[in-house]
């Protein structure tokens, strides 16, 4: 493995891992697999491109990029107004499909094929709103810089990983260290317990679901920045998502980033090796493996 292959992959596995983070806080909580989780991600970066491009507009038109990097100030304005406006749109899908089918008891079958119906029609909405054509965040040309270890990177790629880890440490201090995070863990732990303990089980299920898509919509904005916006961006990472949360342990923040660095490795080693037409099929193979082999994943608690 050239040392090259080794920064690709941990570029793509730090989008991986912030969303699959969102992936196993909703399955640690809910109990059921969300393939909705990935049209945040394109509605995210939707959402941060839409805000981005009106505030440019009503500024002139004149957005300077910011040092080194490829984007003005407007996106990181625009990226923070849709972590909030990525969070409304997952609190209003569990308002109006999840919440519903909660409180009438429905099997969790009922449940993940109400995600994929969502996931279709989230993902038909972008296509009706903004259309099919790949979007980009800037035209601004990068070149990759020498960053040691025969390693190169551009400046986008780097703020990437970079902010990555730094929300990873934020949520997990969030979990650790908060009152709202012992709720959380609680919660996962037995809900009906929690709930007599004096939690507040609906109030910590509303904190996941922003907090999940909020993750997304970060990770989706990354993935728009160093490759493109399109409508099946969020679909084409539901499997490397699903396998670096499982391969990481459900419950674990630190296991979904390092198993989202692995999973996003070992894409870029099969991509380097046999061709990009394969990478797809990585995923399924590290998820197909972790479950015959170590079900509880890399962090995961024994049952």
């Amino acid at each position: 493995m050239t040392p090259q292959v080794l920064m690709d992959g941990v570029v793509a596995g730090a989008m991986i891992g912030l969303g699959a983070i969102g992936i196993t806080l909703t399955y640690s909580i809910l109990r059921f697999a969300n393939f909705a989780h990935g049209e945040f991600i394109s509605w995210g970066a939707y959402l941060a491109l839409a805000i981005a491009s009106a505030l440019g507009t009503l500024t002139g038109g004149d957005v300077q990029p910011i040092g080194p990097f490829s984007f003005g100030w407007t996106l990181p304005v625009a990226l923070v107004l849709a972590v909030i406006l990525t969070a409304g749109l997952a609190l209003g899908v569990d308002a109006l499909l999840f919440g519903p089918l909660r409180r009438r008891g429905s099997a969790v079958i009922i449940l993940v094929m109400a995600s994929f119906g969502a996931a279709l029609a989230l993902r038909n909405m972008i296509e009706f709103i903004f259309t099919s054509s790949p979007r980009y965040f800037s035209t601004e040309l990068q070149i990759a810089a020498p960053v040691g270890g025969g390693m190169r990177a551009t400046p986008d790629q780097l703020l990437t990983v970079a902010v990555a880890l730094i929300l990873v440490a934020a949520i997990h201090l969030l979990l650790t260290r908060t009152a709202m995070g012992r709720s959380m863990r609680a919660v996962a732990e037995n809900r009906q317990l929690a709930g007599l303990a004096g939690i507040d089980a609906r109030r910590v299920i509303r904190t996941v679901w922003a907090l999940g898509a909020g993750l997304a919509c970060v990770a989706g904005v990354m993935s728009g920045l160093v490759v493109q916006i399109r409508p099946e961006m969020g679909l084409d990472l539901l499997l490397p998502l699903f396998a670096a949360a499982i391969l990481g342990g459900i419950g674990s923040v630190p296991g979904a980033m390092l198993a989202g660095l692995i999973v996003g490795v070992a894409e870029s080693m099969t991509v380097a090796v046999v061709g990009a037409e394969w990478r797809a099929a990585v995923a399924f193979v590290i998820l197909v493996v972790i479950l015959l082999v170590r079900p509880r994943g890399l962090f995961g608690r024994a049952g």
